[in-house]
């Protein structure tokens, strides 16, 4: 019986997994051998370095940097967008009932997520314009022109600029999450405890996160790994110069491109990516342990 059932399921099998072998397995162990060599991307030699790559990264004062920023925005946005979406969801969606137009909210903050990356930080772009930016419009006519800023040409202020953007359009996507998580959450929980004489905030931290400590976990693993990467939105909204204020908010993605396409160092942005994939992976173990809670059923 066993080998009848494994010469039904092997051919079902066999497709996806030479698939998912030759398109995953493949680049993966291909990027682990380019990161023990020299390879310009150009040349048919690869000269093997063994770990001098990952050695120089260690010593490099530029990859460190960036390794930094990198670590600020993975304090900084999930700390943002899962208490944002998480008081969106709450006010929309729990024990049953929402604040009044409810619906309509919940389109208008998940709309970004309709808009491609690119077109969002080319969008902002405009709205942090110095001289004809919509931000320093609105604050010259609310009389608040001491406020006004370079938003993407300060050192000081382009890290909390950019961070905005992710946050605004990240929102959306983890309100519908936890929305959905919400809503499998039994009525009668926040009927017992509203005759009880409990508020709405007494509800939520007392039932509401307890029985979505799961999905709350699981975001928050989404949201380090994008933290970890920030390449598309700082890439498009900086337009890719090299000034001071575009490098203190340079990532170790943005570095791996810039050593691959700008300096041909092929080699050395491949152990970069492994470090970055090793460093993913450390993260997502250590917010699994440290968050890990006792499950309610219900």
């Amino acid at each position: 019986m066993h080998h009848h059932k494994y010469r039904i399921v092997i051919p079902f099998l066999a497709p996806a997994l030479i698939i998912y072998g030759v398109f995953v397995l493949f680049p993966y162990l291909n990027a682990f051998y380019l990161s023990l060599t020299s390879w310009s991307g150009t040349s048919s030699e690869r000269p093997f370095v063994g770990l001098a790559n990952f050695r120089d990264l260690l010593t490099d004062g530029r990859f460190l940097s960036a390794l930094g920023t990198n670590a600020k925005f993975l304090v900084v946005l999930p700390l943002f967008i899962i208490t944002i979406a998480l008081l969106y969801a709450s006010l929309f969606t729990q024990g049953g009932t929402g604040i009044f137009g409810s619906g309509f909210y919940r389109v208008v903050f998940f709309f970004p997520q309709v808009i491609s990356a690119v077109i969002i930080g080319i969008l902002f772009q405009y709205v942090y314009n110095p001289r004809y930016g919509i931000l320093n419009a609105s604050l010259e006519s609310m009389g608040l022109e001491n406020l006004q800023r370079t938003w993407l040409g300060d050192s000081s202020t382009i890290f909390w600029a950019i961070a905005a953007v992710v946050v605004w359009s990240s929102i959306g996507f983890y309100m519908v999450i936890f929305m959905s998580s919400m809503q499998s959450i039994p009525t009668s929980f926040y009927e017992a405890a509203t005759i009880d004489g409990a508020s709405r905030w007494r509800q939520f931290f007392d039932i509401t996160l307890p029985l979505m400590w799961e999905t709350i976990r699981t975001c928050l693993i989404y949201i380090s790994i994008a933290a970890l990467d920030m390449f598309v939105i700082i890439q498009v909204m900086t337009g890719g110069s090299q000034t001071s204020a575009a490098r203190s908010v340079e990532t170790v993605a943005i570095y791996m491109y810039i050593e691959a396409f700008s300096k041909n160092r092929w080699g050395s942005a491949a152990a970069i990516g492994v470090i970055l994939l090793v460093l993913t992976l450390i993260f997502s173990v250590i917010i699994m342990r440290v968050t890990k809670r006792e499950t309610y059923e219900y």
